[in-house]
């Protein structure tokens, strides 16, 4: 009998809160964040935390408003703000799209985080609860990350993340009256064991000093508890910005 033949129709992502260490993940489902996430992202004067996305940025808060209200309420979509613990407001979004229950698949996408929550402890480990929520509580098969293939930093955070690189899709849109090339990453349910105790090392409190800096990188911990499960030696780098 086929490993999946007892494969069943998954549950879509709920509304439940998920709490980290350092940050609280909210499932929107109505407009309390909405003026927080403005003025985050107002923060960026450049309006550059929008190059890359399909919209954005916006005149002026009414008209974040009107938009945020069509989208990230939308029915066929699960928007999460995020919040962390030190900011006490909602600084970033990720969201859980083109969910396919019946095969355990799902992307996630429409990221935009404000310049504080960039490469910051907490923006990594809000990406953590949401794989561990689609992987563990829903027993998802596949998680996908798609982004232009332009934008260098999201392929790299793709990467430090343990996402796999799968390939290239020419002319997959058009964004803002450019040709975008998408690069897809996944992680499979066979790699989730081994990206989820890379987390968990790097998340432990004794991996941050006192101001909060990582005393390792969340890549290569991961590399080296794999290394160490096949019985190789590996030498950890210095660190980097978490």
């Amino acid at each position: 009998m086929s490993a999946l033949a007892d494969f069943g129709p998954r549950d879509c992502p709920g509304t439940r809160p998920l709490e980290g260490h350092v940050v609280r993940v909210e499932p929107i489902v109505d407009d309390r964040h909405f003026d927080a996430l403005f003025a985050a992202f107002a923060e960026d004067s450049t309006g550059g935390i929008f190059d890359h996305l399909p919209y954005g940025p916006f005149a002026d808060r009414a008209a974040f408003r009107a938009w945020a209200e069509a989208t990230y309420l939308a029915d066929d979509i699960r928007f999460h703000a995020i919040l962390p613990s030190a900011a006490g407001r909602a600084e970033g979004v990720a969201a859980l799209m083109r969910t396919d229950t019946a095969n355990g698949v799902t992307e996630i996408g429409h990221i935009c985080l404000a310049p504080s929550l960039q490469r910051s402890r907490a923006a990594s480990e809000a990406f953590y609860l949401i794989m561990e929520r689609v992987f563990d509580e829903l027993g998802y098969r596949r998680l996908e990350w798609k982004c232009d293939d332009r934008n260098q930093p999201s392929k790299r955070a793709a990467e430090r993340l343990g996402f796999v690189y799968e390939g290239l899709f020419r002319q997959h849109m058009i964004v803002k009256g450019r040709n975008r090339d998408t690069a897809w990453y996944a992680i499979v349910d066979r790699d989730w064991p081994r990206v989820r105790s890379g987390f968990e090392a790097w998340l432990a409190p004794e991996n941050f000093d006192t101001e909060g800096r990582q005393r390792r990188a969340l890549a290569p911990v991961r590399e080296s508890l794999a290394a160490r499960q096949q019985g190789e030696a590996v030498i950890i780098p210095a660190p980097e910005r978490s």
